[in-house]
């Protein structure tokens, strides 16, 4: 301890260290004018440099000092923050010490800080009320130099009694996109039976273990019994049917409508009352829908040394099969195992149906495959791996389906059982989506073929061991048109997850990754189509730089009002990010009033590629579109917001690669990101219940998405018009944006569904990644002066697509998946499936 601190060119104090944040000032005497830089020490080894560069006017104006800039700022790094006891001191860049005001002894002063590492995180939170049948709110917990994170235990009490706990690990999209932090910070407590009532209860919610309690609470509220309940769903009915604009009212109302719902961390409860249901339908269809021709099924199963219990699991769920002319062929692949063996031969005794064909030597999977192909006999094949189940009424739902459609090859949902008998892992898939396959093999199980077309196809090929089935299913299309492969929306097949099993060890081994870039690569060029084919992130997932022969013009077509800091932000990044060299910026001015405008109007239009197109109209998104499409001679249009960004040099490049990559493209739409790395747009699910809904929406762009979406170009039924490419013989052939009824929503999902309606095909591509500052370029449609404008353009799209199917279910959605609530994770309750199988 010493009374001050030693002499130095350096001139500084550590003030405070609170709540894991040091604070305090320093100055260089020698060069006033530079921000001095100091060395941080933990426990005497040194963690980081920082500079003093804060503003603290009240050392300069005690000091006279020519700057203020002289503070300085850190966070203990939360390694440190570990209940045990650290030392932190600061040094100059000629290592004597920084002294910390010795908090028991004024006017002395200490060379380090002692800390017991023990910091209480801040909380961000806000309680919205009981909803839909549920508490529900959000809170983010903050620690010193760590990003807001969800997943804070929180509890809720009654009357000052405790009634749940759980934790605040919900999807919050919402709150994500305005805070630009983790989605998973919502909750949702439903309440217990004993709750429900006309009484009013204070309710308060608070964070554990600390006891803060959450901004909004406490709250004071009653909760509608059963026949309150049912008489407002009355309520709510008609007031829909009558398409009142009362916004408030009808929030209200569905707010006491408990809705617990399924989603896929409660997969295994919605799985078994899907399973239910699904025998209950297949039931009522054979006693209403007899079937008159029952072809014999081939299932082909290929075995290598199996644990013999999955095994045996696997022959029994073929042997319980409700579809009764089937046979079963076991490729006994050279495991020269005596109890094996010994058990398919009792199989074979058991069920004349089953029949064993034994490999001298083992022949790997495609070898053993290619075997139970050639004795195979049936109509009809189905893929099986030894240790997997299939759902008792898969065969007869596939045949049912071959029958109904005439499709030549079909595939069905998927899941996944633990070794406790959990279902988990869905794999719930879209209907026929070629550019999804290209990235990965989605298809996968169930599969059936029609036996006629696999032997066109020819024997799996070993040079594409470890990706012999997606090898398989690309020369499927090339042998057989597009339409009759047929996607059976059930889950029929479930996947044995054990420490061993492929529906664990996924494929990341490098002979797979080869093996699949160079069967999607084959494909290609045997299609004769210029491209070269990647491993993304090392994975059997697969991307496609496609090698246009033509690179034709494209004008980006980009309405702006005012908002010129903004708008010339994008048209700079534009011209200094394309490298692509036929393309013309149409800027659409909307009206524009301020000085900045003019001035912005008069500089571009000096450039020699970007135009600017005078509308002089109140604001209609559709019609400022089409007016510049008319002014256009180009191939393609890129309708664009003024509010986008655009970083990578070769992105008109790709998304134009994508759009030429076959004839029936036309449109695509890219991965659109928030300013803080989270998902903005990554393709639009459509339907009644939500019109549009962005998909995987304020997830981080380093996520996979559902099954790869976010990583793979595939097909999607709708993209968002802020970054959207259009070829212009398909945007003139299908006359534009409605610019009557669509004026401001809905004008880019009612365009894309004329586009799939018209035969072509809308591309999500995820190589093209661009920023959206979506806030930035027009407000919510949830003001008084929107509603009627809003409502009226909602009933406009129930109008006119009701009664289509694509609109009905979306073929590029999954459709046991919602559209009004999270896509891609809450699930539809399983007793509304209705359809006949």
């Amino acid at each position: 301890m010493t009374t001050q601190p030693p002499a130095s060119r350096f001139s500084g104090y550590f003030d405070t260290c609170e709540n894991g944040v040091a604070r305090g000032w320093a100055f260089d005497l020698l060069p006033p004018h530079q921000t001095a830089r100091l060395h941080v020490l933990i426990d005497k080894q040194e963690i980081m440099q920082i500079e003093c560069n804060i503003p603290r006017p009240d050392v300069q104006a005690a000091l006279g000092l020519p700057t203020d800039l002289v503070g300085f700022e850190f966070a203990i790094p939360e390694n440190f923050i570990d209940g045990e006891e650290h030392a932190v001191s600061i040094r100059f860049a000629d290592r004597s010490i920084v002294p910390f005001s010795d908090p028991e002894n004024a006017g002395f002063y200490l060379p380090e800080y002692r800390f017991n590492g023990h910091v209480r995180p801040e909380y961000q939170s806000f309680v919205d009320g009981f909803k839909q049948g549920a508490i529900r709110g959000w809170v983010l917990e903050k620690r010193p130099g760590g990003p807001q994170r969800g997943g804070v235990l929180i509890s809720v009490s009654a009357n000052g009694v405790k009634v749940a706990q759980v934790r605040a690990d919900r999807y919050r999209g919402d709150v994500a996109a305005v805070l630009g932090c983790d989605p998973n910070c919502g909750f949702e407590v439903i309440l217990p039976q004993h709750l429900r009532g006309s009484s009013p209860r204070q309710f308060q919610v608070h964070v554990l273990p600390y006891g803060e309690e959450l901004n909004g609470s406490p709250f004071v509220t009653s909760v509608a019994d059963d026949a309150l309940e049912s008489r407002l769903v009355d309520i709510a009915d008609i007031v829909d049917r009558l398409h009142k604009e009362l916004t408030n009212l009808r929030s209200e109302i569905r707010n006491v409508i408990p809705k617990p719902g399924y989603n896929l961390g409660g997969y295994d409860r919605w799985a078994r009352h899907y399973y239910a249901n699904l025998r209950a339908r297949v039931a009522k269809a054979r006693d209403e829908a007899p079937m008159k021709h029952k072809p014999l099924i081939s299932v082909l199963c290929p075995t290598y040394k199996p644990l013999m219990s999955d095994f045996e699991a696997a022959v029994e769920s073929v042997m319980s099969q409700t579809y009764p002319n089937w046979e079963l062929i076991i490729v006994d692949d050279g495991g020269k195992s005596p109890e094996v063996a010994e058990r398919i031969k009792a199989y074979c005794a058991e069920d004349s149906r089953i029949r064993a064909v034994t490999l001298k030597k083992n022949q790997g999977i495609s070898g053993a495959t290619n075997a139970g192909m050639d004795a195979a006999q049936g109509e009809y094949t189905v893929f099986f791996d030894h240790d997997d189940l299939m759902v008792d009424v898969a065969l007869e739902v596939m045949i049912r389906a071959a029958q109904r459609t005439g499709a030549r090859l079909l595939y069905s949902d998927e899941d996944k059982i633990d070794q406790a008998g959990y279902f988990l892992e869905p794999n719930l898939k879209p209907d026929f989506n070629y550019r999804y396959l290209l990235g990965c093999n989605y298809v996968c199980h169930l599969t059936m073929v029609e036996t006629k077309l696999m032997r066109e196809i020819g024997h799996l090929r070993k040079e594409y061991d470890g990706a012999q089935d997606h090898d398989f299913i690309l020369r499927a299309t090339e042998a057989v048109p597009h339409n009759q492969i047929h996607h059976v929306p059930e889950v029929l097949y479930h996947w044995r997850k054990t420490p061993n099993s492929t529906a664990v060890s996924v494929g990341n081994k490098q002979y797979a990754i080869d093996a699949g870039v160079r069967c999607v690569a084959d494909h290609l060029k045997r299609l004769k189509v210029p491209a070269e084919v990647f491993s993304i992130r090392g994975l059997t997932l697969y991307g496609v730089n496609w090698k246009p022969r033509r690179l034709p013009k494209v004008s980006i077509i980009i309405p702006f009002k005012d908002q010129i800091d903004t708008t010339s932000r994008c048209v700079e990044a534009l011209l200094a990010n394309t490298d692509y060299k036929s393309f013309e910026i149409v800027l659409v001015n909307n009206w524009s009033i301020t000085e900045e405008a003019a001035t912005f109007i008069k500089k571009v239009r000096r450039l020699r590629n970007v135009r600017v197109v005078d509308v002089e109209e109140p604001f209609n998104y559709s019609r400022l579109n089409n007016i510049a499409v008319a002014t256009c001679n180009a191939d393609f249009y890129m309708f664009m917001n003024n509010d986008v960004f655009v970083e990578e040099k070769g992105w008109l490049t790709r998304i134009v690669g994508e759009a030429l990559s076959a004839p029936d493209v036309g449109a695509v739409g890219g991965k659109l990101l928030y300013p803080n790395d989270t998902i903005q747009h990554a393709g639009v699910a459509v339907g009644p219940a939500g019109i549009g809904a962005h998909v995987h929406r304020g997830e981080p762009v380093s996520e996979y998405g559902y099954i790869g979406r976010t990583m793979l170009s595939h097909e999607v039924t709708a993209v968002t018009a802020a970054a959207m490419l259009v070829r212009a013989s398909v945007f003139h052939e299908i006359g534009g944006f409605d610019e009557v009824d669509l004026q401001v929503a809905y004008n880019d999902v009612d365009l894309c569904l004329k586009i799939r309606a018209a035969g072509y095909r809308i591309v999500f591509c995820a190589e093209f990644v661009a920023y959206h500052h979506e806030s930035l370029s027009r407000g919510s449609d949830q003001t008084a002066e929107h509603e009627a404008r809003f409502f009226k353009e909602t009933q406009a799209m129930q109008n006119r697509w009701g009664e289509s199917p694509l609109y009905l279910r979306d073929p590029a959605y999954p459709r046991f998946f919602t559209v009004d609530r999270q896509p891609f994770f809450d699930l539809a309750d399983p007793s509304t499936l209705t359809d006949p199988v």
